[in-house]
């Protein structure tokens, strides 16, 4: 993408958070984030790939009418220099799960996928690969805690804070575990 003029980003992730969260119930009380807590992974992504930064212009957040928390989420961004950038959450997703982000270009569009562990360029997938997030994650986890050291992006984080603090309230059905 260096060589690319970027016009667009899209992201949906949707998944079934009776699937990743079973009865959770922290995380749909005040401050459990809600759709945010799978939703921060595709904002970390999209902060890490994008050559420049993205700001909060509109946030859609949808409560379930018993819960505290959002369980879906419709956000646009727009880039420093004006490019779209868009979000689509949602916890209500059944069967396949879908994480996606697409990145148009004047050249191609470049889609990762399953949560960024499959890269497609126009059609032609580049990159497939098991899904280990968790697992490098938590091996940088413990060179960190080895070394002494903190690796912290607050941009994601800041991006989810601002969702909530412009954020559109909407109320929809209740939700059951």
């Amino acid at each position: 993408m260096k060589d690319a003029e970027i016009r667009s980003v899209s992201v949906i992730w949707k998944e079934d958070v009776r699937h990743w969260h079973p009865g959770q119930q922290w995380i749909w009380e005040p401050g459990g984030l809600g759709v945010f807590d799978p939703g921060i992974n595709a904002l970390s992504i999209v902060t890490h790939i994008l050559p420049e930064r993205f700001f909060l212009t509109q946030s859609d957040l949808y409560f379930p009418e018993n819960r505290a928390a959002p369980i879906a989420a419709d956000l646009k961004f727009e880039t420093e220099s004006g490019l779209p950038v868009s979000f689509e959450l949602d916890w209500r997703q059944t069967g396949p799960q879908t994480w996606d982000i697409r990145v148009e270009t004047d050249k191609s569009t470049v889609l990762l996928s399953h949560g960024g562990s499959r890269l497609a360029i126009a059609g032609t997938e580049k990159m497939a690969e098991p899904d280990r997030e968790y697992q490098r994650l938590y091996k940088r986890f413990v060179q960190l805690i080895r070394a002494g050291r903190s690796d912290v992006d607050l941009a994601p984080l800041t991006h989810v804070a601002d969702a909530f603090l412009l954020g559109k309230r909407h109320v929809v059905e209740a939700f059951e575990d």
